[in-house]
């Protein structure tokens, strides 16, 4: 692994340096290092080495190649220091080339997509920025859509994604710091958050968690969540992940830290509550009357994805008294044709329906939602029709997953789909007493969640600790104007958002 030349200085003979990295790249066939002599008989060796698709070859061949071709080099000074200097300031035509003397640093850039340039007779290189590998550059949003707002989505590039935060808060407290994760993939991971606005103490333990990461590659950001999160054993998300520029830039001005991981399109942020799962950036584009309706339909759709099939099951099976009479009869005429139970009767259409949504994400975007629709009418249909499952199981299994729909955060949807099932089992077995109980438990086990210090059902529980700011925002979203205060994530020291009176 190049961590055990950390500390190693290049050696002042060029064809240590050439033995050294051709050992360790010369097997693999998209390595290119190159040894030439620009100045001619009496002129000093060069070396550089690269990976072919890593760079941008165009860069690379005019503004280090020709030049240093071009170079006068008869005119140059004899002592090496003198040579060095005037190869590195007139010898390559960009402002943004670096020095090494660490053999790791070096051996890392070219892994990075850089190029070293190494000089006989000189214990360090210039490393010159030639990144230009494949990238999909800015594109627009595939889960978080919005009908009004901006389109543009993260990308794998981790310098694309700082550059998209940078463009929407032009201020020097806007701070990024740059680490690596991954004893063998060395990930690019930057922390990024408001100097002036963030809790240190947040800052200083997002930093601790992840330099307390220990693993051979990191992938992707989920890889970090799984690692930075306090409940392991919870199904609820305890860091929320946003494809949007503008939905972590947000959450940087409340006093939030976002955690960019290079090669993936996700950006965490953390610390979370359940209530930012509810908001999306649509709701601060439109009007809020519309958006506060909007956001309260999503916290009713949220209980109805769990408590639904549970309650159906509690009142079917051990409560019909509370149906209305005539709907009773009709149930029990639609029930004595299916020959399985009713837990069971659910419990193989929500199979069916979950497979056909998991078709539908894996398939083309263009038949994919077609065939989830489509998929789930016809076998619904053909379902009843064939006396496998009653028409109220149909509507219920129907009416579950769509709610679910309309909760902006993927990761919380897994959530209530995993705790439907618990909620559905103790109301099968005990009923309402099962159903409250499932019901209590797990709103205990919210309340007792935290992320990074603050509790996962704020604002809804300890409200006062930002003297019930924090509920403008929360079930309804009230105007913009009277969101004067920034939420409790924020330094108290900079609570103040909107500073006109209203």
């Amino acid at each position: 692994m190049i961590q055990d030349y950390k500390g190693q200085k290049p050696s002042v003979n060029i064809d240590d340096n050439i033995a050294l990295i051709k050992g360790l790249f010369g097997d693999s066939q998209d390595f290119v290092g190159r040894e030439f002599r620009p100045g001619g008989a009496g002129a000093p060796r060069l070396y550089m080495a690269y990976f072919d698709a890593m760079t941008n070859r165009e860069a690379m061949d005019f503004t280090v190649i020709r030049r240093l071709f071009d170079m006068d080099w008869a005119s140059l000074p004899t002592h090496l220091p003198s040579i060095y200097e005037t190869m590195r300031d007139r010898g390559i035509a960009t402002t943004d080339i670096s020095e090494s003397d660490d053999m790791f640093d070096i051996l890392y850039f070219i892994h990075a997509g850089d190029t070293p340039v190494f000089i006989d007779g000189c214990d360090k290189c210039v490393i010159v920025a030639t990144r230009g590998f494949p990238n999909r550059g800015v594109q627009s949003t595939e889960l978080e859509v919005v009908v009004q707002g901006s389109r543009e989505a993260f990308s794998e590039v981790m310098r694309f994604n700082t550059a998209l935060i940078r463009r929407r808060i032009r201020d020097n407290n806007l701070i990024v710091k740059q680490s690596k994760l991954g004893s063998r993939s060395l990930t690019d991971i930057a922390v990024v958050y408001m100097k002036d606005i963030a809790r240190p103490e947040v800052v200083a333990e997002v930093e601790r968690r992840l330099e307390a990461i220990d693993i051979d590659g990191v992938s992707d950001s989920g890889c970090v969540e799984q690692f930075i999160e306090e409940s392991w054993l919870s199904p609820f998300p305890q860091v929320q992940l946003t494809e949007r520029p503008d939905k972590a830039a947000s959450s940087l001005l409340e006093g939030r830290v976002a955690i960019i991981v290079d090669n993936s399109p996700f950006v965490i942020i953390v610390p979370v509550t359940m209530n930012s799962f509810f908001q999306a950036s649509e709701d601060y584009y439109s009007r809020w009357q519309v958006m506060s309706i909007t956001r309260f339909l999503r916290f009713v759709g949220a209980f109805t994805a769990i408590a639904l099939p549970g309650l159906y099951m509690a009142i079917a099976l051990f409560h019909p008294s509370m149906i209305p009479l005539l709907m009773v009869s009709r149930l029990a005429e639609a029930s004595q044709a299916v020959p399985f139970p009713a837990v069971l009767e659910f419990l193989l259409l929500d199979a069916a329906f979950e497979l056909l949504r998991e078709a539908g994400i894996r398939l083309k975007s263009a038949s994919g939602g077609t065939i989830g629709i489509v998929g789930g009418l016809i076998i619904g249909q053909a379902a009843v029709e064939a006396g496998l499952v009653s028409p109220i199981v149909v509507i219920i299994v129907a009416l579950t997953g769509i709610c679910t729909f309309a909760i902006p955060s993927v990761s919380l949807v897994y959530g209530f789909r995993l705790v439907k099932y618990f909620v559905l089992a103790l109301s099968a077995f005990f009923g309402f007493f099962g159903f409250t109980i499932a019901m209590l438990a797990v709103l205990a086990h919210l309340a007792g969640l935290r992320s990074f210090g603050f509790p996962y059902l704020m604002p809804f529980a300890a409200s006062e600790m930002n003297k019930y700011e924090d509920l403008k925002d929360s079930l309804f979203r009230f105007p913009l104007f009277s969101l004067k205060k920034r939420p409790f994530f924020a330094n108290q020291d900079q609570a103040a958002r909107v500073r006109q009176d209203s």
